[in-house]
């Protein structure tokens, strides 16, 4: 079981990522992703720790291992990986987006179809396999890049203009692949150890170049990532800015500039067929967003606490409008939370004895995400009101005799006193209002695509031929006589 220490250790290589124009040569030591990389290593503490009940025996190891990077072979494994997966998120009240489980997941649905990876010319199963044991060995924090970037949406990238705009095989040879190009958008890859790199958007048979599927270190000479602007370096302090300190986890575009991918880290080599069936086929896809649903699920019951909070403060909840408020946010919460424990109950094993959360609960929770979490933020901001504008600029004006006497006096509340009250609306702005605040805006309403393509998951996955049948059934039991 690996240490946050181990981890903090591990990356501080010299990996290049770049800020302003800078190249940074420190992770760990860098304000824009020192915050970040140590909440990381709390996480790994966390799994560490015995009373965490996060480790069990992994049987393609007989070694002790994360269970967040194990196979659910039974319901009962089922279970205990939602169970560690919510230890995790509730470590960061679900404001990690990707965190190490996320990727994991998938790299664990990729090992219990490895038939998925020899289907093409070369049959490459066995590095899939050989890469889980790894996860499961070393625990290591895996991102991805697997969205092309936004140069044409009415194309694929073989009819864009340039050579490999895209993340693609430039050259074979005995060693491996060497991959030119780019590829959105990894969040957390400049504190990963390892990027997952393929193509979830569907591909023509023009694009083979662009079909393939491979996972880098971070520190791989000629691979290189630019960072949007952190937020974390402008935050003058925990207190004014609490989540934006803790969880800010960049995003980043990958470059590569001729990089050479070995083969026992190529899984699928210009496959459009096998890069499409590692994410459906294999079940990864559905168990990847189970963990983030089970994640969505803590952050939507973090803001229902905060909104409640709120009220309390504010003396206001008992006001039925107020409650009707409180009540639609509790209901936006259980939606998802109702659908991540319906997904483990309709669950069921597949061929290969690898136990897949109900698809129908999990995309049908996923489909109305980027409706529920504006309209959750918009119940906060409605509850707030004014009372995220009224707060002293900083900290620093709590410190100041000259100021902290009428901050006491004209920002307060009868149940809480103005340090108090300042603390909690300034959570709440982070929450709202800050850059971080509209990026995870953003983030969750784009999760996992555009919304045609989310409620195409959704729509795939109901399951319409019962209700169909039922409506036929109903419909031929009677006639115009």
């Amino acid at each position: 079981m690996r240490s946050g220490a181990d981890y903090l250790k591990a990356i501080g290589d010299d990996r290049a990522i770049y800020v302003d124009g800078q190249r940074v040569r420190d992770v760990v030591d860098h304000p824009a992703f020192r915050p970040i990389a140590v909440t990381m290593s709390e996480l790994f503490d966390k799994a560490a720790d015995p009373a965490s009940g996060m480790a069990f025996t992994a049987p393609e190891t007989g070694a002790d291992a994360n269970r967040v990077y194990g196979i659910p072979r039974s319901r009962e494994d089922l279970t205990a990986y939602r169970l560690a997966v919510d230890t995790w998120a509730r470590h960061t009240h679900g404001w990690v987006g990707r965190s190490p489980d996320h990727v994991a997941a998938f790299v664990a649905g990729f090992a219990a179809h490895p038939e998925v990876f020899s289907s093409g010319e070369r049959d490459l199963s066995a590095n899939v396999l050989a890469y889980h044991r790894a996860l499961l060995d070393q625990s290591r924090y895996v991102s991805y890049a697997i969205i092309p970037p936004q140069v044409s949406r009415a194309t694929t990238a073989h009819a864009w203009d340039g050579d490999l705009v895209q993340a693609g095989v430039v050259e074979e040879t005995s060693e491996g692949i060497v991959v030119r190009g780019a590829q959105m958008l990894a969040t957390g890859g400049p504190v990963a150890d390892d990027i997952f790199v393929s193509c979830i958007k569907p591909l023509t048979d023009d694009d083979r170049d662009f079909a393939v599927s491979f996972v880098v270190p971070v520190g791989t000479e000629g691979l290189k990532l630019y960072c949007r602007r952190p937020y974390a370096p402008a935050a003058t302090s925990t207190y004014d800015y609490p989540l934006t300190t803790r969880y800010d986890e960049t995003d980043a575009l990958l470059v590569f500039d001729d990089v050479l991918i070995p083969w026992a880290n190529v899984f699928v080599d210009r496959d459009v067929t096998a890069v499409r069936r590692q994410f459906h086929d294999t079940g990864a896809h559905v168990l990847g967003n189970w963990q983030a649903q089970n994640r969505f699920s803590v952050k939507l019951r973090f803001l229902a606490g905060l909104a409640r909070k709120v009220a309390a403060v504010n003396g206001v909840d008992k006001f039925p409008g107020v409650v009707e408020k409180l009540g639609e946010l509790a209901s936006l919460a259980s939606i998802v939370e109702s659908g991540v424990l319906a997904a483990e109950y309709t669950a069921a094993p597949d061929d290969a004895g690898f136990w897949r959360p109900g698809k129908r609960a999990v995309y049908g929770a996923m489909g109305l995400q980027a409706e529920l979490y504006p309209r959750a933020l918009a119940i906060l901001r409605d509850l707030v009101g004014g009372g995220v504008l009224q707060v002293p600029s900083s900290v620093a004006d709590m410190h100041n005799p000259e100021t902290r006497a009428d901050i006491d006096r004209y920002i307060y509340s009868p149940n809480a006193p103005a340090e108090e009250r300042v603390k909690l609306f300034k959570l709440a702005w982070d929450a709202v209002g800050s850059e971080f605040a509209g990026r995870h805006h953003q983030y969750e309403m784009f999760y996992a695509g555009a919304p045609f393509v989310v409620k195409g998951y959704t729509f795939r996955n109901y399951g319409f031929e019962e209700p169909l049948a039922e409506v036929d059934e109903f419909l031929a039991g009677y006639g115009i006589d």
